[in-house]
């Protein structure tokens, strides 16, 4: 699992890398043309095709990403990572931070992984009581 834990780190870390740069043909190079987000935010479920999210990315000022591969299995020509992010962006002049837990499903398509899926949820600011036995 280290070694799977390992290439999802350099693909993440890549992507995230592609983000932070807008670097849009980089991007689209990652990002299968089958990928679809899904999410949940304040409550509603989202979804964004590719051409949706590559719209969305362009209208947001990346401040930084940070990301942590807490699982990876490997199955042949497919990938499914757990990672726990940390989102800062710019919204309306003002930084905003995002924890996320996503799972995120790479396939290898002519020779190289693209993500094809990824499902976003929120990660809970406030510590969770303690549960009594």
């Amino acid at each position: 699992m280290t070694d799977t834990c390992e290439l999802v780190g350099a693909l993440e870390r890549e992507w995230r890398d592609a983000l932070c740069a807008k670097d849009m043909d980089r991007l689209r190079s990652l990002v299968h043309a089958k990928f679809t987000l899904i999410g949940t935010r304040a409550g509603a479920p989202f979804r964004l095709s590719r051409d949706e999210w590559l719209d969305a990315i362009q209208k947001r000022e990346l401040l930084g990403i940070e990301l942590d591969v807490r699982e990876a299995a490997a199955f042949q020509d497919v990938i499914v990572g757990t990672i726990e992010a940390r989102w800062r962006v710019s919204y309306l002049g003002r930084a905003v931070e995002d924890c996320v837990l996503l799972t995120d499903v790479w396939v290898r398509d002519q020779d190289r992984w693209q993500v094809v899926r990824r499902h976003s949820s929120p990660i809970p600011t406030t510590p969770e009581p303690v549960r009594r036995r």
